[in-house]
């Protein structure tokens, strides 16, 4: 029991502070209610696929192969590649935590991990193309020019900051399989 508790404790509050601001407010509890249940539903309709591409990832990508071009040892090619694969990834930012977990079992490092979750949540591909048709393509090459530094130095600064310790537990709640 004290388990499950441990668990779902942040779930609980949740559930509480939502029936209470219920009581208190019932229609703006119904708002919430229904918003939550609309989210679920499309994480239950996108997570699926992802996981099934994570497994395929397992199964295809050597650990070896990950741990040499985004390990420890692969300097800006390391940087470089993994700004290009959060880029050209698709799918909400949720989507983008598991990925991430796996790219670590893989033996990527930590700040590529960091690296690959900033790109995925601000340099998008078709983000980026659809700012060009609309705002240009000075506007759109510049917020990625931007962007990029932004990116490293908030995962240099992450990746600094933490102790070895605090990346290894991060990493070993991070594995899902």
């Amino acid at each position: 029991m004290k388990a499950v508790l441990q668990r779902s404790g942040l779930l609980l509050v949740v559930l509480l502070f939502i029936g209470g601001i219920y009581l208190y407010r019932p229609a703006v509890g119904r708002e919430i209610i229904f918003n939550t249940l609309l989210f679920s539903r499309k994480m239950i309709i996108i997570m699926p696929p992802i996981f099934v591409l994570l497994s395929l990832l397992h199964v295809w990508v050597p650990a070896d192969f990950v741990a040499r071009y985004l390990g420890g040892k692969n300097g800006p090619l390391g940087t470089l590649l993994t700004i290009v694969l959060g880029s050209a990834a698709s799918g909400p930012f949720y989507g983008a935590f598991p990925v991430a977990a796996t790219m670590l079992q893989k033996g990527a490092t930590f700040m590529n991990a960091m690296l690959f979750l900033g790109a995925w949540s601000i340099m998008k591909l078709p983000m980026v193309l659809y700012e060009i048709s609309i705002l240009g393509v000075k506007f759109g090459l510049t917020r990625m020019l931007v962007n990029i530094p932004g990116i490293i130095f908030i995962a240099l600064l992450v990746d600094c900051c933490l102790s070895k310790e605090e990346k290894d537990a991060i990493c070993r709640k991070s594995i899902y399989l």
